[in-house]
């Protein structure tokens, strides 16, 4: 009876350890295609996660969202601050590099 409590509690933290890996993964592309998108250059290559919560999605079925935040500078003096929250592997919110443009002024 010990075994089997044993493997299940094994198979699920294998089972956690694994989806946050994933999603470390998944925020590390975005990341660097926002970063890429907006010229900027991404810092330390890597995310950091930030925080863990339980959350309902879409569908009404509980999961996680990851929040992960990461680094990227305009000129490689400067360090900004970059964050994104992933629930399961969508991204449902982005603050970080946006590619710089001027609007055009309409005088008439």
């Amino acid at each position: 009876m010990t075994l089997i409590i044993l493997m299940i509690a094994g198979a699920a933290l294998f089972a956690y350890w694994n989806a946050a890996r994933a999603a470390a993964e998944h925020a590390k592309q975005l990341g660097r295609n926002a970063c890429s998108a907006a010229e900027v250059l991404w810092l330390d290559e890597s995310v950091h996660a930030s925080g863990i919560r339980v959350r309902r999605g879409e569908d009404g079925r509980l999961g996680f969202e990851r929040n992960f935040r990461f680094e990227y500078s305009y000129d490689g003096v400067d360090r900004h601050v970059g964050r994104m929250v992933l629930r399961g592997e969508r991204l449902v919110s982005f603050v970080g590099p946006v590619r710089p443009s001027v609007a055009p002024i309409n005088l008439h």
